[in-house]
């Protein structure tokens, strides 16, 4: 199988497959690296990363912990020419540590759920994946809406559209407020229907702790009971698809397609 020669490396199918993933998830660990391109064993994933970077196609970081580090990888400006994508890693110089830092805790996270959407089976009839959809500016010029992601899926009858927005306490109360309006004015405008072409949406909010999930359901209730699914990091960690994600008012979690999306 041939590929394009970069400073003797001969990109592969799956090289360019991964630069494509790394433009969307923007900085990735080991195992997001794994699934999202198709790595069976862990030994040739350290290899053909070490190659890439060698090579200049991709950019290596550290993330510190407990006296540990991990490789993260992100898309060098060169990888993005040779993929034809967008290069939208962090910019930090490269093997620099990484210690607390929000905005790659935050990415892991909503890659963690991408990849899950994406690239993992979906234990449930009559669902696939369709697409997802990164912002890197308001969803919509009219308002000043960033989500963390969008997916839409195909279910039996049509399609179901989720907006995802993962908080991991690092945001106000106030803001979930201005954001469920926002979020709100998006669905009752028609902006969303021109710009998607799909007549309606759910918002997923995936956050780190129970205390946290019931504040911000408060919060969001105060302005609609509708559109919004709310579920804990660990629960969408065990199955995003099992009955865990509660509605504004409601006491009892339900699956997302248990009702009507």
């Amino acid at each position: 199988m041939t590929g394009n020669r970069k400073k003797g490396i001969i990109v592969q199918p799956r090289d360019q497959q991964l630069m494509k993933e790394l433009s969307v998830m923007r900085i990735a660990d080991r195992e997001q690296v794994k699934v999202a391109a198709g790595f069976g064993s862990t030994t040739r994933a350290n290899t053909r990363l070490l190659a890439l970077t060698q090579a200049g196609l991709l950019r290596r970081f550290f993330l510190g912990f407990s006296g540990a580090k991990k490789a993260l990888y992100a898309l060098s400006p060169k990888g993005g020419q040779v993929a034809g994508v967008p290069c939208r890693g962090p910019r930090r110089p490269q093997e620099t540590m990484l210690v607390a830092d929000f905005f790659v805790e935050h990415q892991l996270t909503i890659n963690e759920i991408y990849c899950t959407l994406k690239h993992r089976a979906i234990p449930v009839p009559n669902v696939a994946f369709r697409r997802w959809l990164s912002f890197h500016e308001p969803v919509v010029p009219a308002i000043n809406l960033i989500p963390d992601g969008y997916v839409e899926l195909t279910v039996r009858g049509g399609i179901a559209a989720c907006f995802l927005e993962v908080d991991l306490g690092h945001e106000s109360l106030s803001v979930w407020t201005e954001k469920a309006r926002r979020y709100l004015q998006l669905a009752l405008s028609g902006e969303y229907r021109k710009k998607f072409g799909q007549e309606r949406f759910r918002v997923l909010v995936v956050v780190s702790s129970e205390r946290k999930l019931h504040s911000i359901r408060k919060a969001v209730k105060a302005v609609t009971e509708k559109i919004f699914r709310f579920a804990t990091l660990e629960s969408v960690r065990k199955d995003l698809f099992a009955p865990v994600w509660l509605r504004p008012a409601d006491e009892i979690p339900k699956s997302l397609f248990q009702e009507h999306p």
